[in-house]
């Protein structure tokens, strides 16, 4: 079965999801290069701080993330709720911190709003509607931030061409199972690559992140709220008297659908969006449905399994978290190294894989032998 592309997976399926992104021919472009010496390791901040940004923007929330020398992993949440409750003045506020816009949305927005026409007011919240969508839509989240790092990074070598390597690749997470072990994952993998030694050595991670915060903010922070925003990063309106708008053939490059990127010194004045709290109560729908204490406690135990030389014996106990949901310790860290390889299009335990199946109406999703093992216990102690 081909992989599908990430439009295509329906947001009735889930509205979680993890993503990866890779480098053209998967060079170091984004670490130290051991061939030609160069070093890179600073555009893995940027790419961290961009990601957030645009969570800022979009009614989209990072869960988890990993920036690695030649590629990125993030865990997301697409909220098409929150996008649907705000108002047009409020979508075309959130698209124009992002693109320029069509000039009849400039004025919209500004103080000539009065003097638009019945017309051009209906065109304006027209264009909301399309942008409201937008601003829920996985695949303009990605175009966006992957453009504008390929964009910066160009401008920097002064070279041109592709940065990533073709379209990202996007798995649908459709239960909690599947959700742990993907964040497990992403934030495991660079002890997994052996690139540090423990949680808080693993740079541009979004557990080393969460370690660096107080526990309280790490726990409670409101999703889907950027910090509150000054007066003096809001991105000036492009009129065309405006000589800001860019110009140059490299800035420009980031046109989708007619509309231009803005120039980085916009984009790199978003205010990062926290990371999704966690939630053991379950109550909050926008939460991570784990308790940080029982997250931590798994992650720790399964980074003195996973690193290439310092593997250390596989506890005897479970961690709450994998007894809760019937996964034993053993399988999952026997199938935690190829989690994405082992399944397609989604990830899920067997039964959420074969309710898909049903509902796609196809006969068979890779990836359920290795659900079975990783995830069916409860499934299989039932029948």
């Amino acid at each position: 079965m081909t992989q599908p592309r990430a439009s295509q997976i329906c947001l009735e399926d889930t509205p979680w999801y993890h993503v990866v992104s890779r480098c053209v021919r998967r060079a170091f472009l984004c670490g130290r290069d051991s061939v030609t010496g160069n070093d890179y390791e600073h555009r893995r901040g940027w790419i961290e701080e961009r990601a957030l940004g645009l969570a800022s923007v979009f009614a989209i929330d990072v869960a988890a993330y990993a920036v690695m020398s030649n590629h990125y992993h993030l865990v997301l949440r697409v909220d098409a709720q929150r996008s649907r409750r705000w108002d047009d003045r409020e979508v075309l506020s959130r698209w124009t911190r992002l693109f320029s816009g069509p000039e009849v949305v400039q004025r919209y927005l500004s103080d000539a709003r009065e003097t638009l026409s019945a017309a051009e007011v209906a065109s304006a919240e027209a264009y909301a509607d399309e942008y409201r969508g937008r601003l829920h839509d996985l695949s303009w989240f990605m175009r966006v931030l992957n453009e504008s790092i390929a964009r910066r990074a160009n401008a920097e070598d002064k070279v041109r061409g592709r940065f990533w390597e073709g379209r990202f690749k996007s798995q649908a997470l459709l239960d909690e199972q599947a959700l742990l072990a993907a964040m497990s994952y992403v934030d495991l993998n660079p002890i997994r690559a052996g690139v540090c030694e423990g949680l808080e050595d693993s740079t541009h991670t979004s557990i080393a992140r969460r370690l660096s915060q107080p526990q309280e903010e790490a726990t409670a922070t409101r999703v889907g709220e950027a910090l509150p925003e000054r007066e003096d990063d809001r991105p000036p309106l492009l009129h065309k008297a405006n000589t800001d708008a860019p110009t140059d053939p490299a800035i420009i490059s980031g046109i989708f659908n007619s509309e231009v990127l803005r120039e980085e010194r916009v984009l790199r004045s978003l205010q990062p969006a926290p990371l999704m709290p966690f939630d053991g109560t379950g109550r909050f729908e926008a939460g991570i449905p784990f308790s940080w204490p029982d997250y931590m406690e798994l992650t720790q135990t399964l980074g003195r399994c996973v690193h290439p030389t310092k593997r250390g014996r596989i506890p005897e106990g479970t961690p709450k978290l994998l007894a809760r949901m019937g996964m034993g310790t053993e399988a999952f860290i026997a199938h935690a190294g190829d989690l994405f390889h082992s399944f397609g299009s989604a990830i899920g335990a067997p039964a959420s894989l074969v309710d898909l199946a049903a509902r796609r109406q196809c006969r068979y999703l890779r990836g359920i032998r290795t659900a079975r093992d990783m995830f069916g216990q409860e499934l299989l102690a039932a029948s």
